[in-house]
C-alpha cells in the first residue's frame, strides 16, 4: 500500500514559454506542476481535475490580464478558496493593492528569485492547509453543537411530557389534554402576533417556548389529594382552597427546577423557557376581572402566557368528559368562551379563538382520547 503523501499542486499562468519553465524547474521537486498560457486556459486548468492548491499568475498577458483571471477565480465558488500570488514585472503600488483587492494573497517581482518564489509558495501552501484544517474542525464541532442540540431538545421535551404526564396520570379522565392546550396556545399566539398589545411579547422564539412550556401547566397538581382532585361532586370551600393551591405548587416546583439551573450556569434558553411554564403555571387561573386565583390579577397585570392558557385550558375542559361533568359539544363550549371576554378572559385572546375556531376543533379531534 502506498502512503506516500500527496504532493501539493501549483498552476503556473504566464504567455512566455520561459517564465514557464523558469517556475516549473524551480518547483519539481517539491511540487506538482500544471501550466496555462492565457487567461481561458488557467480558468479550466483551475477548476478541472487535479485542482491546484495555489496559482502563480503573470498579470500581463493578452486577452485577458492576469487581474481578470484573479476576478473571475474569486467569483467562482469553486476556485474562489484557491490563493493566488501575482508573479509581475509590475512594481507600481497602485497595482499592487488593485491585486490585493481582487482577492491576491502576495505579489512576487520578476526578475524572480528562487529563495523568495519558494518560500512564498511554502508559506501561503502551509496557511492554505491550515486554514482548511482549521475550518475542517470548525465545521465538525459545528456538526458536534447541532447534534447535541438536538439531543438535548428532545431529552428537555421528554422531561417535559415526562414531568406534564406525572400530573395527568393523577387524573385518568384527561387524556390528551397537554397535548391539545398545548397546541390550543401556539394558534392563539400566533393569530395574536402582529395584534398592537401583543406584538413585544410574541415573536417566533417567544411562541416556539410557550409551545414547548405549555404542558407544564398543570405539574402542580401532583400536590392535590387524589379525594380532591377525583371527587366527582362540587368540592366544598375548604377543599376548593386546597385545590387551588395547585398553581402555588406548579411555579414552586418550577422556580426550584430554574434555582438549580442557574447554580450550574445552564439558564440561557432553559431559563426563559421555565420561566414562561412559571407563568403559565401559577397564572393560568387568573380572570381577566380580577376574581380569579393565586393572586387575584387584573387585566394586563396576568401574563400574556397565562392569559392565552386561560383560554385554551378552559375550552379543553368543557369539550372533555371530567368526574364532574359530562364533555360538552364544541358549540356549547365556544359560547361559554365568547360569554367569558371581558370576565374571565382577555377579550382580545376571545377574539383570535373566535378566529381560530375551525384549527381548534380539529386539534380536539387529531387529539381525541
Amino acid at each position: 500500500m502506498n502512503t506516500t503523501p500527496v504532493q501539493p499542486c501549483v498552476l503556473i499562468v504566464d504567455d512566455e514559454r520561459f517564465n514557464i519553465n523558469l517556475l516549473v524547474d524551480l518547483l519539481k521537486e517539491n511540487y506538482r506542476t500544471l501550466v496555462a498560457k492565457n487567461g481561458e486556459q488557467a480558468l479550466k486548468r483551475a477548476a478541472g481535475d487535479p485542482r491546484p492548491d495555489l496559482v502563480l499568475l503573470d498579470i500581463m498577458m493578452p486577452e485577458m490580464d492576469g487581474y481578470e483571471v484573479c476576478r473571475r477565480l474569486k467569483a467562482d465558488p469553486t476556485t474562489q478558496r484557491i490563493p493566488v500570488i501575482f508573479v509581475t514585472a509590475i512594481t507600481d503600488s497602485g497595482n499592487e493593492a488593485k491585486g490585493f483587492e481582487l482577492g491576491a494573497v502576495d505579489y512576487i517581482t520578476k526578475p524572480i528569485s528562487p529563495v523568495v518564489v519558494k518560500a512564498r509558495v511554502q508559506t501561503h501552501l502551509e496557511n492554505q492547509q491550515a486554514r482548511a484544517l482549521l475550518e475542517e474542525r470548525a465545521d465538525g464541532l459545528e456538526r458536534q453543537v447541532i447534534e447535541r442540540t438536538r439531543e438535548l431538545a428532545l431529552m428537555q421535551d421528554a422531561t417535559i411530557f415526562s414531568m406534564a404526564a406525572l400530573a395527568e396520570t393523577r387524573d385518568p379522565e384527561t387524556g390528551n389534554h397537554i397535548h391539545r392546550t398545548q397546541h390550543y396556545v401556539r394558534i392563539l399566539a400566533e393569530r395574536l402576533r402582529d395584534h398592537p398589545r401583543f406584538r413585544q411579547h410574541l415573536d417566533d422564539h417567544s411562541i416556539y417556548l410557550l409551545f414547548k412550556s405549555a404542558p407544564l401547566h398543570d405539574i402542580g397538581k401532583v400536590g392535590v389529594p387524589d379525594h380532591i382532585l377525583l371527587k366527582p361532586g362540587k368540592l366544598t370551600d375548604e377543599e376548593f382552597e386546597l385545590m387551588k393551591l395547585h398553581t402555588v405548587y406548579g411555579r414552586d416546583v418550577i422556580l426550584a427546577a430554574e434555582k438549580t439551573l442557574a447554580k450550574s450556569g445552564l439558564v440561557g434558553e432553559s431559563g426563559s423557557f421555565l420561566r414562561f411554564a412559571r407563568e403559565i403555571a401559577y397564572g393560568h387561573q387568573e380572570k381577566w376581572d380580577g376574581s380569579g386565583y393565586p393572586q387575584g390579577l387584573k387585566g394586563e397585570a396576568i401574563p400574556v402566557s397565562a392569559r392565552l392558557m386561560a383560554v385554551a385550558d378552559v375550552y379543553d375542559a368543557l369539550i372533555s368528559k371530567r368526574v364532574y361533568k359530562p364533555a360538552f359539544p364544541h358549540d356549547k363550549a365556544a359560547r361559554i368562551i365568547r360569554e367569558g371576554a371581558g370576565a374571565h378572559f382577555d377579550p382580545d385572546v376571545v377574539a383570535a379563538f373566535d378566529e381560530a375556531e375551525t384549527l381548534f376543533q380539529e386539534i380536539a379531534a387529531r387529539y381525541a382520547d
